[in-house]
């Protein structure tokens, strides 16, 4: 019992990091990730790449070439911007469809591996107890919401343990949150402090010379 214990907690973690983090900020992570293998698509993003460098450097010399003085030459910078400008529409494009069919296999699986996942123990171990409480401890009303829907008067059932999971990953998180906004707050706090005692000093010394030469 302990394993499903750690499993949800585990699931209810990872839901949370999703949520924290976002789906979309995931998906795009996994895709840099996926183009960095040897995949079908690795290649593509490297010409895409390639593709995006010859085009810049094309527009700025295309920019740097007068179309009056230098005709000719400007012409033909412009025949390969407008090449290179379609060559790298197609790659964009591609990819693009690429990383749709990507993302909908990433969130189905992330979905599965998460809510579903916290779905199935849910519905598998209903009528189990995670562990049971003291006896005569608790009110009837408090041992029936706990044991909620199916598990064993008395029990903690997997769906209460979830609750209670979620709710102290959320705490931590926050708490976690707070001490950090706090330390970052306080650094700011002591070196504009430190600022401004090293401008005191200059206005002092400012005004000493302004008064010396009144005099």
């Amino acid at each position: 019992m302990p394993s499903i214990l750690f499993a949800c907690f585990l699931v209810q973690l990872l839901i949370h990091l999703v949520n924290t983090f976002g789906a979309a900020t995931i998906n795009n992570i996994l895709w840099n990730l996926y183009n960095m293998l040897p995949t079908p698509t690795s290649r593509s993003a490297g010409e895409q790449k390639k593709l995006k460098r010859d085009f810049m450097k094309v527009r700025h010399e295309m920019s740097t070439t007068s179309s009056q003085q230098e005709f000719a030459k400007w012409a033909k910078i412009r025949r390969q911007h407008d090449k290179l400008y379609d060559q790298l529409e197609k790659s964009k494009a591609s990819l693009e469809s690429s990383k749709s069919t990507f993302d909908s296999s990433v969130s189905t699986l992330r979905w599965l591996g998460t809510n579903g996942l916290r779905m199935l123990l849910q519905f598998w171990f209903s009528r189990q107890a995670m562990f049971w409480l003291p006896k005569g401890s608790f009110p009837y009303y408090a041992e029936w919401l706990l044991s909620f829907p199916r598990a064993p008067l008395g029990s903690i059932s997997i769906q209460a343990w979830t609750l209670a999971c979620a709710a102290v990953i959320l705490l931590v998180s926050d708490a976690l949150v707070a001490v950090v906004a706090i330390a970052l707050g306080t650094g700011s706090g002591v070196q504009g402090q430190e600022g401004k005692r090293m401008e005191e000093p200059m206005k002092v010394r400012g005004q000493g010379t302004e008064k010396f030469g009144k005099n």
